[in-house]
């Protein structure tokens, strides 16, 4: 920006003046102190201006804070069900108790009436079976025996007693594995009983 000084203002509005006149006359006598007070006005009006035209500075846009939520203290609050109802957890119930009989093995000895149980192994592998004796009642004696039977053995057993039995037989091989069971069959010491094994059955034998 470019600056004048009070000499030069009071130069150029002379020569104004001066052009201003027309024809050439005759130059009246300039009063000095009309033209130092009107140079000095000049210059007054022209620092005032050139301070007018001055850009200011724009203040910086506000930075944006982002204010979060305030972490919650507590767990959340559950909206109370409607018309006083209450909830009570209920324990989950087993559909039966647990058996105490299922890993255990029959002694030697049974104490009741004998009975004679004949199993077969018409299949072409060596199998595992598990015989259980379920409890009848709470002095009744319970448990399992395991036996191994080769591929088209028969097994006959004459130290069981009267009861509800359940059978298991399996092929260990994996190549050839498979499992069956009779369900449950109760006997008797009316008859000599016969359990035919399949890959995919146990059946008693009639």
């Amino acid at each position: 920006m470019k600056r004048f000084s009070i000499p030069t203002q009071a130069l150029v509005i002379t020569l104004i003046i001066s052009a201003c006149g027309g024809a050439p006359q005759a130059t009246p006598t300039a009063n000095l102190i009309d033209l130092q007070s009107t140079a000095v006005a000049a210059a007054s009006t022209l620092v005032v201006e050139t301070q007018a035209a001055i850009p200011t500075a724009t203040p910086p846009l506000p930075t944006a804070t982002v204010t979060l939520p305030p972490i919650p203290t507590s767990g959340p609050t559950l909206t109370p069900l409607p018309g006083g109802i209450s909830f009570t957890p209920t324990p989950v119930e087993t559909s039966s108790p647990a058996d105490p009989c299922i890993n255990k093995v029959l002694p030697n000895s049974l104490p009741g009436q004998t009975i004679k149980i004949s199993i077969d192994n018409p299949t072409k592998a060596k199998i595992m079976v598990s015989v259980y004796l379920q409890q009848s009642n709470p002095q009744s004696v319970c448990g399992y025996r395991s036996y191994t039977l080769t591929a088209g053995q028969s097994l006959v057993i004459n130290d069981l007693v009267e009861g509800c039995y359940t059978l298991w037989a399996w092929n260990p091989d994996p190549k050839g594995y498979f499992m069956v069971t009779n369900g449950t069959s109760c006997l008797n010491n009316s008859n000599s009983w016969t359990f035919d094994v399949s890959t995919n059955s146990i059946k008693l034998r009639e």
